[in-house]
Parts: C-alpha cells; sequence; structure tokens
C-alpha cells in the first residue's frame, strides 16, 4: 500500500478485526453491486471508502428526479443521466485508489454468467423479484456469496446467501408473491432514509466476508422497523435441493408476470358447452370446504409432490380464492413442462 492509502485506511487499520491484513484483502477484492438505486447507493459508498479495489456497478436506468429523496450519489443535476456510469464518476472521486467496473445493462439470463464471473462478493440492490431469483441462481452456479437487501415501506431486509454452501434465496422465499401483492415505491412511497439503512448493513456484511471478521447474516434475515427500531434476526434453514440448480428459468414467468389468464365469464362459458378440462382448487382445505366449485382440491404449498394428478393432454383450469396463488401455481406448472395451465383471474370470488 502506499503511503497515502496507510493514511487513508489508518481507522481500519488501527483495529485489531482488520489490520494491515484486513485492509489489503479489501483492496483485492471485487464486488458487484446490482442496482445503483436506493440500496445501491450506500453500498457503494461504504464500499468505496472502505477501499475495496474493484467495484462492478450493475443498472440501466437514467437518474429520475423521483430518485433524489433517497438515491443520495446524485443530484438535481444529474436527472436524465445514466445511473452507472454517474456513480462510477462521483465515486471515483471520493477514492482515487478503487477501480470501477460500469455494467450499464439489464442482468438477464443471457449475460448473468459473463457479468458475475468476474467478481468475488455479490451485492443484491434490485427491486424486483425475476431479478432476485436471477442473481440467485447465478450466484449458485458459479459458488459466490450473495449479500442481499430489500425495503418496502418502513421496513428493511438484510441476509447473506450462498455463503460457503450455506442457506440460499430461494431456502428463504421457494415461492414469489405476486406482483400484485409486493407494490414497489412508486405506488407505495418508501422512507427516504430506509434503504441508507439497510445499504449501510449489507457494505457490513460484504465488509465482514472479506476480512474474515464477525459473524456473516448466513441462514439468518434480519428485519427491521424504521418506525420503531426495532431489529429482529430470524433463522432459516438450507434446503440441499437449491444448490442444484444449473441453468436458467424463466422469472418472469415464475414470478407471475405474464401468466396466462382466463376470465370467469370465459370459464364459466366453457363449462356450460361442457368443454374437456381439468379445474384444480390451489387454496388450502379449509378454504376449500366453506366453499368450492367442485375443482380438484390442491393445496399450493403441495403441487410439486402432486403433479402425477394433472392432466397435460386437456386444459388445466387453476383458481384460488382472488387469483395471486393461482398465478403461481401457473408459473410453477410451467416450468415443470406443463404449457396447458392458465390461471383463473380474479379467482373463486370473481366467479360465484
Amino acid at each position: 500500500m502506499t503511503t497515502e492509502e496507510l493514511k487513508r485506511y489508518n481507522r481500519h487499520i488501527i483495529l485489531p478485526e482488520i489490520g494491515l491484513e484486513g485492509q489489503q484483502k479489501l483492496k483485492q477484492a471485487k464486488v458487484l453491486v446490482i442496482g445503483a438505486g436506493g440500496l445501491g447507493c450506500p453500498v457503494l459508498q461504504y464500499l468505496t471508502a472502505a477501499g475495496v479495489g474493484t467495484l462492478g456497478i450493475v443498472d440501466e436506468d437514467k437518474v429520475d428526479e423521483s430518485n433524489l429523496q433517497r438515491q443520495i450519489l446524485y443530484t438535481t443535476n444529474d436527472v436524465g443521466k445514466s445511473k452507472a456510469e454517474t456513480a462510477a464518476e462521483r465515486l471515483k472521486a471520493q477514492n482515487p485508489f478503487c477501480e470501477f467496473k460500469v455494467h450499464g445493462v439489464r442482468l438477464t439470463a443471457a449475460n448473468a454468467v459473463e457479468v458475475i464471473s468476474g467478481y468475488d462478493i455479490v451485492v443484491d440492490g434490485s427491486d424486483n423479484f425475476p431479478t432476485r431469483y436471477l442473481v440467485n441462481d447465478a450466484c449458485v452456479m458459479l459458488n459466490k456469496p450473495l449479500v442481499f437487501g430489500s425495503v418496502f415501506k418502513f421496513e428493511g431486509q438484510v441476509s447473506v446467501f450462498n455463503y460457503k454452501g450455506g442457506a440460499t434465496y430461494r431456502c428463504l422465499y421457494p415461492v414469489p408473491p405476486d406482483a400484485d401483492e409486493v407494490p414497489n415505491c412508486s405506488d407505495i412511497g418508501v422512507l427516504g432514509v430506509l434503504p441508507g439503512i439497510a445499504g449501510l448493513l449489507q457494505a457490513n456484511e460484504v465488509i465482514k466476508i472479506i476480512t474474515g471478521g464477525g459473524e456473516v447474516l448466513s441462514g439468518k434475515l434480519l428485519r427491521f422497523d424504521a418506525l420503531s427500531m426495532n431489529f429482529e434476526a430470524f433463522t432459516f434453514g438450507l434446503n440441499p435441493d437449491n444448490h442444484k440448480i444449473n441453468s436458467f428459468a424463466d422469472y418472469d414467468m415464475f414470478c407471475g408476470i405474464g401468466v396466462k389468464e382466463i376470465s370467469a365469464d370465459e370459464l364459466k362459458e366453457k363449462i356450460r358447452m361442457n368443454e374437456k378440462m381439468q379445474i384444480i382448487d390451489v387454496r388450502e382445505p379449509a378454504e376449500y370446504e366453506v366453499k368450492n366449485i367442485g375443482a380438484l382440491s390442491i393445496p399450493l404449498r403441495e403441487l410439486v409432490e402432486n403433479l402425477d394428478k394433472i392432466q397435460r393432454d386437456i386444459p388445466v383450469v387453476v383458481h384460488c380464492q382472488g387469483g395471486s396463488r393461482s398465478k403461481k401455481a401457473v408459473a410453477l406448472l410451467i416450468e415443470k413442462g406443463f404449457d396447458n395451465a392458465v390461471s383463473l383471474k380474479g379467482g373463486i370470488a370473481e366467479f360465484i
């Protein structure tokens, strides 16, 4: 290290838990940050300040005025500019000893391996479920630790996945919520400081992984409420099957985006015309007992174990109470090769 670097990182170096050896590890590390938004900004700023040698920035978006309330790397003059390029320029001024690689693209199954393979650690600051599952699967295939963060209104979540063969994102969230169930911050809002808190916690996990100090949040989900300032850590187990991933899926379809639907009126007409089809109810048995339309009852949580009961040679209509669970079910069925499945829009509530 140069004399200037020794001065810059002095407060790290005099910590026994980091020391000169830990600081050199930070300098040699290569970290990829996916998303230069609310989470990515604080992650990038603090990892830059900490002296992480190489930082990759993945983001295809441009700065919008609505970003400025929480994405603190940008100013009013940056509106309309590339986030990734602007962030790299600003961070380079913060620490000239760091190298920044700009990936001004949307991460997809086609480029994920190429982009991620050149880094030691991946930080997920994305804001949608298809990207989260994609990043998880790529990290599993490439054996990269993944530092995860998410925010929702006033609540934040942080965890570390795939660390030394540990639990993955799929172990915590085997089935994604429906897109309608988790609106984005443009619809419901988000406290401006919230992603700052979560992003700092993510940066902390990265530093611990690199230097080997402290206890990493592997197999644990840290949740906090910014209004009450309550912090809770929940443990979750490893499903070994989630380490067997060797190919990418259609993540939009898996997350219920683009799932084919049939309206209640269309289904009623098909029933009236006595068209051959199979109707499956993926609600819980207690819900089925209260009200049903005579469909085959297979709860969503048991769907994969009961694929042998589902027909492949005739149309399959899947329904739940309101349409959310049936979308997930259809996405799972399509993933398993059932391209004959559709979801009942609005569920049984719309049908009856």
